[in-house]
């Protein structure tokens, strides 16, 4: 099976061919194409690593949508200090398309 190990956005991601995902949210038109070339790792057949990026390897991507998660709720309580805190957040993320993994 064919796979990259990629980085975007300050986080590692394993893909491979076909797969979806949620990206931290950048700016691009839905059905557009994105090229990833901080690839780390490729394993076609053969494990390729790179230091710290493989040589010519890049990762395609079809950006779907735009989007945010489902909301989650920060609440910190102190016991006997009548002190409580309750915050949510949502988080941004571009869903995108694994269309080639190249090496």
């Amino acid at each position: 099976m064919k796979y990259a190990i990629i980085k975007h956005g300050g986080k590692q991601y394993r893909v491979s061919e076909g797969q979806y995902l949620n990206l931290d949210r950048f700016e691009a038109e839905p059905k557009s194409s994105v090229e990833i070339t901080d690839v780390l790792v490729v394993n076609d057949g053969e494990v390729k690593v790179g230091a710290p990026f493989v040589k010519g390897a890049k990762v395609v991507l079809e950006v779907v949508n735009l989007g945010k998660d489902k909301k989650v709720v920060i609440y910190k309580k102190r016991r006997r200090k009548d002190s409580k805190l309750k915050r949510g957040f949502r988080r941004q993320y571009t869903r995108v398309k694994v269309v080639s993994v190249k090496a």
